[in-house]
């Protein structure tokens, strides 16, 4: 039976609370990876924590966004990571997706399009004059273009997204209630794969309070 995919999100620069994340949640009824972002990648034993994680799926969270050279060497100087995927903001324009990519190798390269975070009202503030679903359309047409890997967008967004993008879907802002948190666009876990996610990327949820109690009502979630 094929088993559904779950990023856990290690959001925190806690070497042990870090190592309790992944012995907790590691399990035989789901395929786990972890996320790092830029919290933990920047902080004083992040990356040599990562460094000598074993037989892990590892997603580095970096959300490259910057000119084209200055995102080549950023995938060059964390190539000894052995880092299974990467992301790039699709915002960064095709030279530097394209750029990037020719230089990504074994590393699955993941454009990121609007942040969940944002809303149409968010959007307007910094100068947008499109709607969230009409830039999320147009920046998965250019993820395809550039032959990216993987595209991060919300779970409301899928239906759109693997119309013009054929690879994997990794949803973020996935909730069992109405905590949104920091998040604006937001779904539960079974209508995130229900509406075709491939990867979902769950932090708090799991995280925060008991983490094999999280887990096991994640899985019965899945199983309603």
């Amino acid at each position: 039976m094929k088993k559904n995919k779950i990023f856990v999100a290690c959001d925190s620069t806690n070497i042990l609370k870090i190592r309790e994340i992944i012995k907790k949640t590691e399990n035989s009824k789901l395929k786990i990876g972890y996320k790092f972002g830029l919290e933990f990648l920047n902080s004083k034993k992040g990356r040599q924590f990562i460094s000598k994680l074993k037989n892990k799926i590892i997603f580095a969270d970096l959300k490259l966004h910057d000119i084209p050279n200055t995102c080549i060497s950023a995938i060059r100087a964390i190539r000894d990571l052995k880092i299974n995927y990467l992301t790039i903001h699709i915002s960064s324009g095709l030279k530097a997706l394209s750029s990037a990519k020719k230089v990504s190798g074994r590393i699955k390269l993941v454009g990121v399009t609007i942040l969940t975070s944002l809303d149409n009202k968010a959007l307007k503030q910094i100068g947008f004059n499109k709607d969230v679903k009409k830039l999320v359309l147009l920046q998965a047409k250019l993820a395809s273009k550039a032959k990216l890997d993987a595209i991060v967008c919300s779970a409301q967004e899928v239906n759109i997204v693997k119309k013009v993008f054929k690879k994997e879907i990794i949803t973020p802002g996935i909730r069992f209630n109405s905590k949104n948190y920091d998040q604006k666009r937001t779904l539960t876990p079974k209508e995130a794969f229900k509406n075709g996610s491939n990867w979902l990327v769950i932090g708090r949820p799991i995280t925060k309070g008991n983490i094999k109690k999280n887990m096991n009502r994640l899985i019965d979630h899945l199983k309603q």
